[in-house]
């Protein structure tokens, strides 16, 4: 199984989306909004400030790789 995610603008295209999955009796299920501060992406969001200011580095993958 794949997941396909699809960013909806507003209620006609939210409308317009299940009306076609409905037709095809496709199963699916909506999420609301994902909380950007969940850990995972804080912690990617803060790991990227990081390298961004300079507090970290990285190397080329020739030399990280074990």
């Amino acid at each position: 199984m794949e997941t396909l995610r699809v960013d909806i603008q507003n209620d006609q295209e939210k409308k317009v989306l299940l009306a076609f999955l409905d037709s095809l009796n496709y199963q699916y299920s909506i999420d609301k909004d994902i909380d950007v501060t969940t850990p995972p992406l804080k912690d990617l969001d803060e790991r990227k400030a990081d390298l961004l200011s300079g507090k970290t580095s990285s190397l080329p993958w020739d030399e990280g790789k074990s």
